[in-house]
C-alpha cells in the first residue's frame, strides 16, 4: 500500500526501519501444539475439502487474512447446512472456483539457484537478493491447477513511501509466452499440478532497492483480483556482470576485487614513505546491506533516483560524511576524540555502518578520509557498484577555484599566512567507482573520481564527484561532476606570489610538479599496491601534460597565470633516504642543490619546518635555519638536514606529518627557488602471529606483539582487534606501556567462515598513532 514501510528481516537486529513498527510474523506462530481450536461448521469443512490451501485449519501458515475472516462468519440459523457434493461434481466446481495462491517460494535461499546466479550469496540473511537485468525464479501453489486459457496471473512489485508504475516504483509484470530482454516479464517455465515455477525478467535499468511482492491470480468470469503478498522481500542490486547495465564491468577479476572482495588496502603517509593498512569493508556482513538501504532511504532521494547510478554515488558521497546532512561519520581532525574513537583506530566499516544503523541514524564519531573512503567502498560495492579506496599523496586542496595551488609571500618572502588557504595534503583518500556515462560525451566512462570527505561543497552540499578520471586527465574541467576540484588536488601547479609595495601580487615562481604523486590503490587479486598515476595525468613535464594544464587553467579564476615563463638554472631538491625518519630517532634529510648553468651561483636557503595536519594544515613552525650555498658551474650540492628528537617529541598531531619549507633567491639571476617537502615519522607494525591449526569451530589463538619506539611511556594503550569470519571486533585496554618496552597480547577465538581470512589490530594512544598489523589466516573446513 501506498506509504507502507518494508522490512528487510533477518538483515540485522534492529531490523530495516529501526523506531518503526516490526515485521507481521504472527501467522507464523499464533496456533501452538495443545491450543484449543475453534470449532469448525460443516459449510466450512466442506469449503476446506474443495479448497484445501485458501480454508486451512487455524494452524495453517497460511497469510489470506481477507479470505479467512469471511469464512468464520456464523450461518444464518434458517438455512439448513450445505451437503457435500457429489464426487462427479467436484471437477465441474473446481473449474468454476476463483483462482488464488495458497503459497509463494521466492526460491532466496543462500545455497540456491538465484543467489549463485546473481553473486549474492555471500550476503547473510534469506531475503532474495538479485541483481537487476537478469532473470530468476519463484515458484507458486495454487489452490487448484493454472489453465492459461481462462486464469491471468501477474506479480506486483513495489518500492518507497509513494509507488507509481509512471515513475517505475510500481512494477506490474504479466505473463508471457516468451521472455524479452529489457522489460518486467514473466514466464512459466514449469508446471507441476498445482505448483507453478516462474522465470522472471528484470531490465538493467530498473530502480534498485527494496521491493515487496504480491502476487495477483484472476479468471475469466472474475472482475477483482485475489492478491497474495509474500512475506519476503526482494532486495534488487545494481550488476557489474550484465552488459546492459551502466555499473558492467568487462572483467571478472576485476569484478571478484571491486565488487566481491570484502577486505582491502588504504593507503597513507607521504610519496617517499607510504604506509599501508588493512581495511575490513565487510558489504557482507550481517545487517550491512540493511544498513546501506536505510542510507539511501534517509538521503530522501526519490526513489525514481535509484535507478541511475550517477545519482546514487552523488548521494551515497553526501551521506557518509555528517557535515550538513547527519550522514555516517562525525570528520574531526583536531587531535581530540575523547568523546568518540579515534579515526586512526577504525580498521573495519562494520562497526561504522552498524552503529550508524542501530542508532537510527545518529552520525558515528570520528572520521577523517581514509574512514570516509572505506565506508564508501563498503556501501558502494554492497550496493552493487565496482569501488575501491584511492589515495593521492601532495594532494592539493584548491579552495579559489583557481585550479593552482597559491603561496602568498611578503616583500621579505615570508609568508603571508591569513592569505595562504590553499593547501597540499601529505596525502588524501578518495573513491573511485565504475560505470558508464551517458550524461558526458563518449570516451569519458570508466573510473570515476567520488570523495565523501567534506572539504568544499557541491551544489550546496558537502560531497565530491562522481569525476570522470578521463576528463581530469585531459583537462577537461567543464564535464560534470566537480571535475575542477579533483583536478587540482592531482594536477596543479603550485604558485609563488609576492606581494607588491603597492599591495598587489606578482607572479615569482612556478613548481609544476609539485602535487599529485603515487595516486595508489590496492592491486586486483594481491595485497600489492598498485600505481595508477597515470591514469588521472600524463607524465610530469610531457607536452601532453602541459596542454591539459593549461586548458584546465583557462576554465579557472585565474585564466593568465602562464602567460609568462621563468627562468630555472638552480634547483632545489630534498631526499629521503630508504625508508626514512623513524618515530623516536633524529630525523635526517638531504638537500640537494644544482647549478645547471655555466657561471657560478650564490644564494641563502631559508628553511623551516612545521608540525603538519595531514590534511595540509600547520600546527606551528618548530625549526628555523639559514643555509648560505656557493655552487660552481654545473656543480651540485647536497646538505644534511637534521631534526633532533628533543625538537619535535611533544610537538607531532596524528600522523606524525612534517612540513620542510625552503625558500631563497639567487643572487646572479634574481631567480627564486622553493620547495616543500612533507615527510613523516615512521612508526612501527604490529606483530600479529597465529598459534594452532585454523579450523571452522575450533579453537585457535593469536599472539600480538609491539615494542614502543619511544623514549617516554604510553599512556592509555588501546588494542582493536577484529577478523572477518574470526572474530567479532573488540577493544582490549592495555595501559601504559612503559619507555622501548615490549607487550605481548595472545586472543583466543573460534573461526566461523571457511577459506583466507585476515586478522587485522591496531594501536591506539595519544603519544603514537597509525600502529597496526595484519596476520593472513586460512580456515579449513571442520
Amino acid at each position: 500500500m501506498p506509504g507502507e514501510r518494508l522490512i528487510l528481516r533477518d538483515m540485522s537486529e534492529v531490523g530495516r526501519f529501526p523506531g518503526g513498527a516490526p515485521p507481521t510474523r504472527v501467522e507464523l506462530t499464533i496456533q501452538q501444539a495443545g491450543e484449543r481450536k475453534q470449532e469448525e461448521g460443516g459449510c466450512r469443512r466442506w469449503f476446506r475439502k474443495m479448497c484445501p490451501c485458501c480454508c486451512k485449519r487455524q494452524n495453517s501458515t497460511s497469510y489470506d487474512v481477507t479470505d479467512r475472516v469471511e469464512l468464520v462468519k456464523p450461518p444464518t440459523p434458517i438455512l439448513q447446512p450445505t451437503k457435500p457434493k457429489p464426487e462427479n461434481g467436484e471437477t465441474k466446481e473446481m473449474e468454476e472456483l476463483k483462482l488464488s495462491v495458497c503459497w509463494m517460494d521466492l526460491l532466496s535461499s543462500k545455497t540456491g539457484q538465484n543467489r549463485l546466479e546473481h553473486h549474492t550469496d555471500l550476503y547473510h540473511g534469506d531475503e532474495l537478493i538479485i541483481r537487476r537485468g537478469q532473470t530468476f525464479q519463484i515458484e507458486i501453489e495454487l489452490n487448484r491447477p493454472f489453465s492459461a486459457d481462462s486464469d491471468k496471473l501477474h506479480l506486483d512489485l513495489k518500492t518507497g513511501p509513494l509507488p507509481m508504475v509512471s515513475k517505475g516504483t510500481h512494477v506490474i509484470i504479466p505473463l508471457v509466452d516468451h521472455l524479452e530482454d529489457e522489460r518486467w516479464e514473466a514466464k512459466i517455465v514449469q508446471q507441476n499440478g498445482n505448483k507453478i515455477k516462474l522465470s522472471v525478467n528484470s531490465p538493467a535499468n530498473a530502480v534498485i532497492g527494496l521491493y515487496g511482492v504480491t502476487v495477483a491470480t484472476t479468471s475469466q468470469k472474475d472482475e477483482v483480483a485475489a492478491t497474495y503478498k509474500s512475506s519476503k522481500n526482494i532486495v534488487m542490486l545494481f550488476n557489474p556482470w550484465c552488459e546492459e547495465d551502466t555499473v558492467f564491468l568487462d572483467d571478472e577479476e576485476e569484478r571478484k576485487e571491486y565488487v566481491l572482495n570484502d577486505i582491502g588496502r588504504i593507503y597513507y603517509g607521504t610519496e617517499n614513505q607510504i604506509g599501508a593498512r588493512t581495511w575490513n569493508f565487510g558489504q557482507f556482513h550481517e545487517g550491512i546491506l540493511d544498513a546501506c538501504l536505510f542510507i539511501l532511504e534517509k538521503s530522501d532521494m526519490p526513489p525514481s533516483g535509484q535507478a541511475d547510478p550517477v545519482n546514487v554515488v552523488r548521494v551515497i558521497s553526501a551521506l557518509i560524511n555528517a557535515q550538513d546532512d547527519f550522514g555516517v561519520l562525525v570528520g574531526n581532525w583536531s587531535g581530540n576524540y575523547s568523546d568518540g574513537v579515534s579515526p586512526t583506530a577504525w580498521s573495519s566499516s562494520v562497526e561504522i555502518l552498524k552503529k550508524y544503523h542501530s542508532s537510527n541514524g545518529t552520525p558515528v564519531s570520528y572520521g577523517q578520509c581514509w574512514v570516509f573512503s572505506g565506508v564508501t567502498t563498503t556501501v558502494l560495492r554492497c550496493l552493487g557498484i565496482p569501488a575501491r579506496s584511492v589515495t593521492n599523496f601532495q594532494s592539493a586542496h584548491d579552495t579559489d577555484v583557481s585550479l593552482t595551488t597559491d603561496v602568498y609571500l611578503d616583500e621579505n618572502l615570508e609568508p603571508i599566512d591569513y592569505l595562504n588557504r590553499d593547501s597540499v595534503w601529505n596525502f588524501h583518500v578518495w573513491n573511485e567507482c565504475w560505470m558508464a556515462r551517458a550524461d558526458l560525451p563518449a570516451g569519458h566512462g570508466g573510473w570515476q573520481a567520488v570523495d565523501s570527505t567534506p572539504q568544499e561543497t557541491s551544489q550546496g552540499t558537502f560531497r565530491c564527484g562522481p569525476a570522470s578520471v578521463n576528463a581530469i586527465r585531459s583537462g577537461q574541467v567543464y564535464l560534470k561532476h566537480d571535475t575542477p576540484f579533483v583536478f587540482a588536488e592531482v594536477n596543479s601547479d603550485k604558485i609563488y606570489w609576492q606581494r607588491n609595495l603597492d599591495g598587489t601580487f606578482s607572479q615569482i615562481y612556478s613548481e609544476k610538479k609539485a602535487v599529485g604523486h603515487c595516486i595508489s590503490t590496492k592491486a586486483v587479486g594481491s595485497d600489492e599496491r598498485a600505481d595508477i598515476t597515470h591514469l588521472y595525468k600524463h607524465p610530469e613535464g610531457s607536452e601532453e601534460e602541459r596542454i591539459a594544464v593549461e586548458l584546465a587553467s583557462r576554465y579557472g579564476s585565474k585564466p593568465d597565470v602562464y602567460s609568462a615563463p621563468n627562468a630555472e638554472d638552480v634547483t632545489v631538491e630534498v631526499k629521503v633516504e630508504g625508508e626514512g625518519p623513524r618515530m623516536g630517532a633524529d630525523a635526517k634529510l638531504s638537500i640537494l642543490v644544482k647549478n645547471l648553468s655555466s657561471q657560478p651561483r650564490r644564494a641563502t636557503l631559508h628553511s623551516q619546518v612545521a608540525v603538519m595536519y595531514y590534511t595540509g594544515v600547520l600546527k606551528g613552525t618548530i625549526k628555523k635555519d639559514e643555509l648560505p650555498v656557493e655552487l660552481l658551474p654545473n656543480e651540485e650540492k647536497t646538505i644534511e638536514w637534521v631534526l633532533p628528537y628533543q625538537q619535535y617529541r611533544n610537538q607531532l598531531v596524528d600522523q606524525a606529518a612534517l612540513l620542510l619549507t625552503l625558500s631563497g633567491k639567487v643572487s646572479e639571476t634574481q631567480q627564486v627557488l622553493a620547495n616543500q617537502t612533507s615527510f613523516r615519522l615512521r612508526t612501527p607494525d604490529l606483530v600479529i602471529m597465529p598459534l594452532g591449526e585454523a579450523v571452522v569451530g575450533k579453537e585457535m589463538a593469536a599472539k600480538i606483539s609491539f615494542t614502543n619506539p619511544l623514549p617516554r611511556t604510553l599512556k592509555g594503550v588501546v588494542f582493536r582487534v577484529e577478523g572477518l569470519g574470526l572474530q567479532r571486533g573488540h577493544e582490549v585496554v592495555v595501559g601504559d606501556v612503559g619507555a622501548h618496552a615490549t607487550v605481548t597480547l595472545t586472543e583466543h577465538f573460534i573461526p566461523t567462515q571457511p577459506g583466507p581470512r585476515k586478522l587485522v589490530a591496531s594501536l591506539d594512544c595519544k603519544e603514537l598513532t597509525q600502529v597496526h598489523g595484519v596476520a593472513d589466516v586460512v580456515v579449513l573446513e571442520q
